[in-house]
């Protein structure tokens, strides 16, 4: 019992001693690709929105539940607008921002911006609401007349003065008024402004209550094509006649509008798992049809000021990661970090256990052979050089080898090796008093 025990124990030593290599090999892939593992996604996003009153918040307000499903507290901050949005962004004081496009002036290598697009998810129309007598169909027809651009630091204010500018209405004229959009809409009604810029979506307060105040116009782009080819961030769309009012027929025809996109705008090390459940959202929240868009439309890559995100990119392509599909999202996440460390793990294990028998065997094996190797070199010399007067030699040889392989330790399926080794020392042991007797009888005789 203490002898099968006792081999049991060689075995086990052996085992340890091929396989510390290889968990040594399997533990540096490990540490190498733990390198490549995301971190655990953080439970809280920040977003940067505008005013309570405008879409941007709005949109936000709707993702909060959706994003809470998951784990995920999105925390809503409001703003001035897209200006102060993307400042927020540089100083890491919010991850995610809502940002008008035209906003940020293309790059020549879009790639090197440490922020990065999600995607717009909707058109946000250009209104230029006016009083005059005869309709305006050209915005250079509004030159030296009062017009509310938006406050400092918004995104219509930027976007209209890029339009004014194509016009030859230099930016510093003292006719563009700085007025958010309310107090420009009431300085309208009131006779006190000529015109006025809103970038908002249709169902906007400000919105319906221009299109429906009597003595005022919405201005139709007759050269609609053109600003599309100067300002690619735009898209045309139409406001069809008669579709805020059917019975007062408003608008009284068809009108041309100019639109931006608002897009979702985030910094280039938000963790590829919120960016994933974030676009999840936006496809729930603005993925409808709507006024100005088909059902599917957004969230969409219009807006190309700034590089799209590779999460964007595959999630356009291929939809939600598989496994979140089918599982929840943080045991999908988990699932995803624990592939990333499996699968070198799996990649080296494979071949490491392919071989793994075969290095045990010959560690085995090689504690036999070196006493082979020694029974050799005594058989050569007894063939070649075999001398009587050394036979005590010999046989104390032949002695210490045998004694070596009965004090090996050999795993018990293995031992056959050893009882093979004990015949050929036998053998050469054999040899040996032939040679001892032969010489005998040569010298008698």
């Amino acid at each position: 019992m203490m002898e099968r025990l006792r081999l049991r124990l060689v075995a086990v030593r052996y085992l340890l001693a091929t396989a510390w290599p290889i968990i040594l090999i399997t533990a540096i892939g490990l540490v190498v690709a733990y390198q490549f593992v995301e971190p655990e996604p953080p439970r809280e996003m920040t977003i940067t929105t505008g005013g309570e009153a405008g879409a941007y918040y709005a949109y936000a307000r709707r993702y909060a539940p959706l994003l809470a499903e998951k784990g995920i507290t999105l925390k809503i901050l409001t703003s001035a607008g897209s200006l102060e949005n993307l400042a927020r962004l540089d100083r890491g004081e919010a991850d995610i921002a809502f940002v008008q496009g035209g906003i940020v002036p293309p790059a020549n290598d879009p790639d090197s911006s440490h922020l990065r697009s999600l995607g717009s998810v909707s058109y946000e129309p250009v209104w230029v609401f006016y009083r005059a007598a005869q309709p305006i169909t050209k915005l250079y027809q509004l030159a030296g007349q009062r017009i509310a651009v938006g406050e400092e630091g918004s995104g219509i204010r930027g976007l209209a003065l890029q339009l004014l500018a194509a016009n030859d209405i230099p930016p510093r004229s003292p006719k563009l008024l700085s007025m958010g959009s309310l107090a420009a809409a009431e300085a309208l009604q009131q006779g006190q402004i000529d015109a006025v810029f809103i970038v908002a979506a249709q169902e906007a307060p400000v919105v319906q209550v221009l299109l429906r105040s009597p003595g005022l116009r919405v201005l139709s782009f007759g050269q609609a094509d053109a600003y599309l080819r100067l300002f690619p961030f735009l898209s045309k769309i139409v406001l069809p006649q008669g579709v805020v009012n059917l019975v007062r027929d408003v608008p009284p025809q068809d009108t041309v509008l100019l639109a931006t996109t608002a897009n979702v705008v985030v910094r280039d090390d938000l963790h590829p798992a919120l960016a994933n459940l974030l676009l999840q959202a936006m496809t729930e929240v603005n993925g409808k049809s709507g006024f100005f868009q088909q059902a599917g439309e957004f969230p969409a890559y219009k807006d190309q000021s700034l590089a799209l995100s590779d999460d964007a990119k595959r999630y356009y392509k291929s939809g939600p990661p598989l496994l979140q599909r089918y599982l929840p999202f943080w045991l999908a996440v988990l699932v995803e970090r624990l592939f990333v460390m499996a699968l070198p793990l799996v990649m080296l294990s494979l071949p490491l256990l392919k071989f793994a028998p075969a290095i045990y065997r010959w560690r085995v094996r090689s504690k036999i052979f070196r006493c082979y190797g020694d029974l050799k070199f005594l058989e050569n010399d007894l063939r070649h050089e075999y001398d009587r007067q050394r036979h005590a030699e010999y046989v104390g040889r032949l002695d210490r080898i045998e004694d070596d392989a009965n004090t090996r330790n050999i795993p018990l399926a293995f031992t056959d090796l050893l009882y093979t080794l004990r015949e050929h020392i036998n053998l050469v042991r054999n040899k040996l008093q032939q040679l001892d007797t032969t010489h005998d009888k040569e010298n008698r005789g």
